[in-house]
């Protein structure tokens, strides 16, 4: 990719369906994916475990939104066991940094008093959002995250919630592939709308969000 792509070709390159990644942190190339396969999750189809559902609801997590996001990208791009290397690089970083800088990247974060344990980022385009990654060092702190961020996107009116990928993790949430065409279809629509970030009511609760998602499926 050439050293003078920028954060407006980054938008550009959402807006049509591809997104950057690197072969290893400390590559300092990127290269653009096109899959010919793409992972989506239905706002209406979240799966919740009943477990994960009370953590939600009970559990010790505190989640907030946008506070952290510089900590959330440098925690996703921090290797940790069973995985050894990252597709965040620096050049990438630096890019997401600045979408977050004009309210178009987003965090999602789970905090333990604090202590930040868990979250994700992603970027948003009209009523899209784009689910680039997650992290977490505390029992189910990033599934929390998830699950807070689906009932935001449902009381913001989005479209889709795109996850780049189809991965055993992501199915047990109900995350589904549908081909390029079908994607692009669908990511046409939902760029006609324009999403509400902070549609959900400020201080939702875990059983706010809950009962947001019930109501949509």
């Amino acid at each position: 990719m050439d050293e003078a792509f920028s954060v407006d070709d980054l938008i550009a390159c959402y807006a049509r369906g591809v997104f950057p990644m690197a072969d290893a942190r400390e590559d300092e190339s990127v290269f653009l994916i096109d899959p010919e396969r793409r992972g989506v999750l239905p706002l209406g189809g979240l799966h919740i475990p009943k477990r994960l559902a009370r953590t939600v609801r009970n559990g010790p997590y505190e989640v907030r939104v946008d506070t952290a996001f510089e900590a959330v990208i440098e925690a996703c791009a921090t290797p940790r066991p069973g995985r050894a290397e990252t597709w965040i690089n620096h050049p990438i970083q630096r890019l997401y940094g600045q979408l977050y800088a004009r309210g178009l990247a987003h965090s999602v974060e789970t905090w333990l008093g604090d202590e930040l344990v868990g979250g994700l980022y992603g970027v948003s385009l009209g009523g899209a959002f784009f689910g680039e990654s997650m992290f977490s060092t505390a029992r189910d702190a990033s599934k929390v995250a998830l699950v807070h961020l689906v009932a935001r996107l449902l009381a913001g009116g989005y479209q889709l919630l795109d996850t780049q990928f189809l991965t055993d993790h992501l199915a047990q949430f109900g995350v589904t592939e549908i081909s390029r065409a079908d994607y692009r279809r669908r990511l046409t629509k939902a760029l006609a709308v324009e999403g509400d970030f902070y549609g959900l009511a400020g201080g939702a609760t875990g059983t706010d969000c809950l009962q947001a998602i019930s109501q949509a499926s």
